[in-house]
């Protein structure tokens, strides 16, 4: 079907852009004056799939892949390019779960998936990803399987995605998957967001903190010290340290700005490098506390994740491989690489988990009687709800203790300074008084 770029103004009176799938400019403009919208300009987007078909005068051969717009797939690199292409935003992780609940629905409903495509793109705000919906729409619609078009969009659906809606579509239970994806998202994210929160807050704290400190040092305290010198009174020790430090990030804050950019670029050059990485990541994992608790969201992620898609019918070794991905800690990354080994050359899987030392006894003992139970994707669901009560159980024990720390180190801080302004101020009041 072509595909139109259109222009025109919304009820309110606005410009408005956008694409739109229509056998014909007219049968565009009837789609849009539905939407209340007053048409200034359809025109064929080139290169579209409908739009080659019509032109006779073509001589060359045009495989499957050359049907897609170019102008979408410039489009699709543009909104590539404002993702970044790292690690999901919060943003993208709610929009495929949003885009993952509603196609499970209309599957289910036994609406086939180009239809199923079209109605989410229709009611798609976002005109970014729309355009990525209506790629996959037409890859799906000129012969690809749903996997691989969701696979040409790495920044939305990652290894996880894929794999489980390959198994499904292999297994004919694409709407069962899609349901399982769409609660295990919504699980993750629910995870993922307390962990978020028991970090961001205490850092919060810490940098207004900081900021209040340093507005002190820079603005207060030189005016007290100049007015106290002015009198002629030699500055107590407390006095004279604060304005040192005082006079020091006035005229070299820039220095310190240096510093931190430098450190900040040795960290990263360090832990782009596979040992320093694992280095770093084993030391995290044995923090107090943070530790603890990263290490059980780690956990509780990997037995959710395999979980899911073990009863996807994902086999175990590519279970193992997808499930990786989603740890965020190379030392468990490299761990789970040697138990994948270990099955390949023939061993069970509970094992070598239990040989690793990394993983807790736990794990491996509901491994082991999954596998002679043959139920192991349950038991692998019961070992991830027991560590995600872990996680919010070790999430609320560093929130309670990581506030006090700060607070204290703010009191004594700001303490300081009350009483390095105070001394000269008293021995000034006592001079006066004799």
């Amino acid at each position: 079907m072509p595909v139109f770029d259109w222009k025109g103004y919304n009820p309110k009176g606005k410009t408005v852009t956008g694409v739109i799938d229509a056998d014909s400019p007219r049968d565009a403009r009837v789609k849009l004056r539905r939407d209340k919208v007053m048409v200034t300009q359809v025109k064929p987007v080139k290169g579209s799939a409908g739009v080659l078909h019509s032109k006779k005068k073509s001589k060359v051969k045009l495989s499957r892949g050359a049907l897609f717009s170019a102008d979408l797939q410039e489009k699709l690199k543009k909104a590539r390019g404002r993702d970044g292409g790292g690690a999901k935003s919060k943003k993208r992780l709610d929009e495929v779960g949003t885009f993952t609940r509603q196609l499970s629905t209309l599957s289910r409903a036994n609406i086939p998936i180009t239809e199923a495509l079209r109605a989410i793109i229709e009611q798609t705000d976002n005109k970014r990803i729309g355009v990525v919906y209506r790629d996959i729409r037409e890859r799906i619609s000129q012969g690809a399987n749903t996997a691989d078009a969701l696979a040409a969009h790495p920044e939305y659906f990652d290894e996880l995605y894929v794999s489980m809606v390959r198994a499904g579509e292999a297994a004919g239970r694409l709407d069962e998957v899609l349901e399982r994806l769409s609660v295990f998202l919504v699980e993750q994210a629910r995870v993922r967001n307390k962990v978020a929160s028991a970090l961001a807050y205490p850092m919060i704290m810490l940098l207004v903190g900081l900021l209040i400190v340093s507005v002190l040092m820079v603005a207060v305290v030189p005016k007290i010290t100049t007015m106290i010198k002015g009198r002629g009174q030699e500055l107590p020790w407390a006095t004279q340290f604060l304005q040192s430090s005082a006079d020091f990030l006035v005229g070299w804050w820039w220095l310190l700005l240096l510093a931190l950019v430098f450190i900040a670029l040795l960290f990263n050059l360090y832990y782009s490098s596979e040992k320093g990485r694992l280095k770093i990541d084993s030391k995290i994992l044995k923090a107090p506390v943070m530790g603890d608790m990263l290490a059980k969201q780690a956990l509780s992620r990997f037995a959710q994740t395999f979980a899911t898609l073990l009863r996807s019918g994902v086999p175990v070794v590519r279970c193992l491989e997808v499930t990786k991905t989603v740890l965020g800690n190379r030392l468990l990354e490299n761990t789970i690489d040697g138990v994948r080994e270990k099955i390949l050359e023939g061993a069970d899987i509970a094992t070598p988990i239990k040989q690793s030392g990394v993983f807790p006894p736990l794990i491996g003992y509901m491994i082991a009687v999954g596998e002679q139970s043959g139920e192991l994707d349950s038991m692998m669901v019961q070992v991830g709800e027991s560590y995600q009560e872990e996680v919010e159980i070790a999430t609320n024990r560093f929130t309670s203790l990581i506030e006090p720390v700060i607070i204290l180190f703010l009191a004594g801080l700001v303490g300081f300074i009350v009483m390095a302004i105070l001394m000269p101020i008293m021995q000034m009041s006592q001079s006066f008084g004799s």
